[in-house]
């Protein structure tokens, strides 16, 4: 068995093509390359969607938290090798469950384990947890396609 690897903020930036606002993954604590990984979002209160969402009672939007496990996900997908013209899409959810909202000043704590892969789609068992509770989870389906294929 391989040893457990980490990323830092600079090699995620080399993995995603997401930039500030929409980069929702702030570090990766652990990679087994194929199988699982975990990583975290610092939630601040100067995330811009915290303007709006609400301005009462800051809560993190439910589909943001699906997108920071989305690229979670394509980090574990991108963690051996990553084709420059590649592009990764999110194709699917299924069971998405939110138990716990998240607010500013938490930390996400996200992990995906690879459940399936087969010509370019990948199937994910995804949560979000936020001091050791489940605050979502959910199976996702991404695709990896070659741009201008």
């Amino acid at each position: 068995m391989s040893k457990p690897i980490a990323i830092d903020i600079n090699q995620i930036l080399k993995l995603l093509p997401h930039r500030y606002p929409f980069l929702l993954v702030d570090r990766v604590l652990e990679i087994e390359p194929r199988q699982s990984i975990t990583a975290l979002k610092n939630v601040t209160m100067n995330e811009p969607f915290f303007q709006g969402h609400f301005p009462d009672f800051p809560v993190m939007p439910g589909v943001l938290i699906i997108e920071a496990l989305a690229q979670t996900a394509a980090l574990l997908t991108f963690s051996e090798v990553r084709e420059e013209n590649a592009v990764y899409y999110f194709a699917g959810i299924d069971g998405a469950r939110f138990k716990k909202p998240v607010l500013p000043g938490d930390q996400l704590i996200m992990t995906a384990k690879l459940e399936r892969e087969r010509a370019g789609i990948y199937k994910f068992q995804v949560q979000a947890t936020v001091d050791g509770e489940l605050a979502a989870e959910a199976n996702i389906t991404c695709a990896v396609r070659t741009k201008g294929a």
